[in-house]
C-alpha cells in the first residue's frame, strides 16, 4: 500500500509540474488592511514558497556536506565542487579526482527504486586551470498511469537527469573563478496525456559561475585557512513539459559561503563552515493584467525573474530575508585519515520550513575515500532523507604522486 500511495503522490506531483495555474492557486495569501500585512487564508503566517520545475538540481548530491548541513560553497575542493561552487577545483591539491555518489529516496517509506546517482570528476590541466564534468541522475521509481475514470493505461519510470562541465582558473595565488555549462532533461510523463495537452519530456540549458578567494591566516602557533566563495548555479532557460507558453523557472540560485580551517597540529585540524542560498526566482504574487489565465510574475523572462527576486515578495524586506536558507557546519580531521562531521540547515517556516540536523563520517586511505551522512528531522514535517544512510566514494589519483591525500 505505501508503495501504490507514493507512486500516486508522484503522479499528481507530475501533473501539478506541467499543468497551467492561476496567480490565485499559487498564491493562498491575502491582505489584511487592519494589520497591513500580508496573511495566510485561516489567519496565520502567509506561507509562500517559491516553487520551481526541475528541483532535483538543488538536492545535495554528495555525503561530505551532507554530514555537514548542506554547506558545500567554501569548504576544501574535491570533485563534488562541481554541484556547489566549480572555481574550488583550481585550488584542489591533487592532479585528479573522481567521486561517485548514491542517495536513497523515500527509503523510510520502503521505496527502492526512487533515488539520486551522482557521478563527477576533475582533472588539473596545470597549476592554473581545472576543468570538471559531472552526471546527476534522479530516478522517481515506477509509476501506474490512469485516465479521466481511473482506470490504468499504464506504467512509467520517470527520471531526470543534468550533464555538467566547468573551466576553473586561478587568476592570482588567492582568486580563482570558473564558468559552467549544463543540459537539463526531465522526463516525468511523457506520452501521456492531460485532456487534448501531450505530455513531452522537458529540456532546458543553464550556466554556472563562481569565484573562490582563499588566504592564510595566522592565528597564534596555529596555521590557518579562510576560504569565501560565491556561485551563481543554473542561471538557464524556463522549462515546459507541453507546447504551452506557460513555462516555469528552473531553481536559479545565488550562494555566498565562508569556511575557516584551523590545524591545531600535525595531526589534527578542525573546519567551521557558513553558507546562505538565495533562489534568483521570482516570489508568487497576485497579478494577471492580461488575463490570459497566467500569473503575471511566471511571465517574466529568465533576466527579469532573476532581478526581481530580490525585491518582489509581497510582505516587503522582511519576507525576502525569510527567503534566505542557512547551513551551517563542522569538520574534524584526525591525520588527514578520519573525520567526524556535523550540521544544521534551516529555512523560514513561510518558505519550506525544512529544519535538520546532520551528522557523518569520514574515511580516507591512500587513493581511496569514502563518507557517510546521516539527516535526523527537527520539525513533524517528514523529509524524504528520514532514516537514510548515503555513502559517497572517492578516488583520488593524485595521491599516487603526492605526499598523501588531503
Amino acid at each position: 500500500m505505501k508503495k501504490t500511495f507514493i507512486q500516486f503522490i508522484l503522479s499528481v506531483f507530475a501533473i501539478i509540474s506541467i499543468s497551467t495555474q492561476t496567480a490565485n492557486a499559487q498564491f493562498g495569501c491575502v491582505f489584511n488592511v487592519s494589520t497591513n500585512e500580508w496573511e495566510g487564508a485561516d489567519g496565520g503566517p502567509c506561507v509562500n514558497t517559491i516553487i520551481t520545475a526541475v528541483p532535483f538540481l538543488r538536492i545535495i548530491p554528495d555525503a561530505r556536506s551532507g554530514a555537514m548541513g548542506d554547506v558545500g560553497i567554501a569548504i576544501s575542493p574535491d570533485a563534488n565542487a562541481m554541484h556547489y561552487n566549480a572555481s574550488k577545483l583550481a585550488f584542489a591539491e591533487k592532479d585528479l579526482g573522481i567521486s561517485v555518489t548514491y542517495t536513497p529516496w523515500l527509503r523510510a517509506l520502503g521505496l527502492n527504486d526512487v533515488y539520486l546517482a551522482y557521478l563527477s570528476g576533475y582533472k588539473q590541466i596545470d597549476e592554473l586551470q581545472a576543468v570538471g564534468l559531472s552526471l546527476r541522475y534522479f530516478s522517481l521509481g515506477s509509476i501506474s498511469f490512469t485516465d479521466d475514470s481511473g482506470q490504468p493505461i499504464g506504467t512509467g519510470r520517470p527520471n531526470e537527469f543534468e550533464v555538467n562541465g566547468s573551466y576553473a582558473r586561478k587568476l592570482g595565488k588567492k582568486l580563482s573563478v570558473a564558468i559552467g555549462a549544463k543540459f537539463i532533461y526531465s522526463n516525468l510523463a511523457a506520452g501521456q496525456r492531460i485532456g487534448d495537452v501531450e505530455i513531452t519530456p522537458g529540456t532546458a540549458g543553464a550556466a554556472d559561475i563562481s569565484l573562490t578567494y582563499k588566504t592564510p591566516i595566522k592565528m597564534g602557533d596555529n596555521d590557518t585557512d579562510l576560504t569565501l566563495g560565491v556561485a551563481l548555479t543554473n542561471l538557464g532557460t524556463k522549462i515546459s513539459y507541453t507546447n504551452s507558453i506557460n513555462r516555469d523557472f528552473i531553481p536559479a540560485n545565488f550562494g555566498i559561503g565562508a569556511a575557516w580551517e584551523l590545524n591545531l597540529d600535525e595531526y589534527n585540524s578542525f573546519t567551521v563552515a557558513l553558507d546562505i542560498n538565495k533562489l534568483l526566482v521570482p516570489t508568487p504574487v497576485v497579478g494577471d493584467e492580461d488575463g490570459n489565465n497566467i500569473a503575471d510574475y511566471k511571465e517574466q523572462s529568465m533576466f527579469a525573474g532573476m532581478l526581481s527576486s530580490f525585491g518582489d515578495a509581497p510582505g516587503g524586506f522582511s519576507e525576502e530575508l525569510n527567503e534566505l536558507m542557512y547551513s551551517i557546519g563542522l569538520e574534524y580531521w584526525y591525520d588527514k585519515q578520519f573525520a567526524v562531521r556535523a550540521g544544521y540547515y534551516t529555512e523560514h517556516a513561510t518558505k519550506g520550513n525544512r529544519k535538520f540536523f546532520t551528522v557523518g563520517l569520514g574515511l580516507k586511505y591512500n587513493v581511496f575515500g569514502l563518507n557517510f551522512s546521516y539527516l535526523v528531522p527537527t520539525t513533524n514535517q517528514r523529509n524524504p532523507l528520514d532514516n537514510t544512510l548515503r555513502f559517497s566514494l572517492l578516488f583520488d589519483f593524485g595521491a599516487f604522486g603526492g605526499d598523501g591525500v588531503e
